[in-house]
């Protein structure tokens, strides 16, 4: 079943001279429960596609649908909902809030959207992220490995369609790297959610179900590695 679904998306910086086409005419879909890797150079477009898809940058011409739905359509304060209850979304540099422990930042997004934190799935999240002797701690007392797995315990809390990682391993080692590509792995298999990661590591993306890659702000490529 089709969860995403990108219509001749543009995405347009700047006017005259200064113009720069971040995304030029994509499109592509997406299946429930896909792992889909998006490759590329740096200035690509990689970010920005995603970001769109989030709901985070408003496109400059095109169509994005999750679950059949113009997110674009909608005013923004149900776009705003839309981010915080349909999308999971994971960066390179964690996005920690540095007073509030590991609990208070997981479970930030529920507290926003004003509802009751589910007990038992935070408690889930905590033994699967291996946080449990850690969920009084600031991040400053963790690693970097840890505070990237907050961070995904963050995006996971309110149970979002699509998973979208930006870079989830840039700033860790190789150790740590392979640890949250698990992590987000099992997620997308556990749990049946839709998981979209932009990344320059090649052996990140040859563990995907398909592998689009962009170039000057088009897909050039776009293949099934597995089914």
């Amino acid at each position: 079943m089709e969860i995403l679904k990108v219509e001749n998306l543009c995405k347009v910086y700047g006017k005259g001279e200064n113009e720069v086409h971040a995304l030029n005419d994509v499109s592509f879909s997406v299946k429930q429960g896909e792992f889909l890797a998006i490759i590329g150079p740096s200035g690509s477009g990689k970010s920005t596609l995603l970001h769109i898809l989030g709901g985070v940058d408003k496109p400059t011409s095109g169509k994005v649908y999750m679950d059949g739905n113009d997110i674009y359509a909608q005013s923004d304060e149900k776009l705003a909902v839309f981010r915080r209850r349909q999308v999971g979304l994971v960066y390179q540099f964690y996005n920690l809030i540095p007073v509030l422990n590991v609990t208070e930042n997981i479970t930030l997004p529920v507290l926003m959207d004003g509802r009751e934190v589910n007990q038992e799935r935070l408690q889930e999240l905590l033994e699967i992220f291996k946080l449990k002797e850690r969920e009084n701690h600031l991040p400053n007392q963790l690693s970097g490995g840890q505070q990237q797995r907050v961070s995904i315990g963050r995006a996971l809390m309110n149970a979002p369609a699509v998973m979208l990682a930006d870079e989830p391993t840039g700033n860790l080692d190789s150790k740590n790297s392979q640890e949250i590509i698990n992590l987000l792995k099992l997620s997308n298999q556990k749990y049946n959610q839709t998981l979209i990661i932009i990344t320059h590591d090649e052996n990140i993306a040859l563990q995907a179900d398909r592998v689009i890659a962009i170039e000057d702000g088009r897909i050039i490529r776009d293949e099934v590695i597995r089914r």
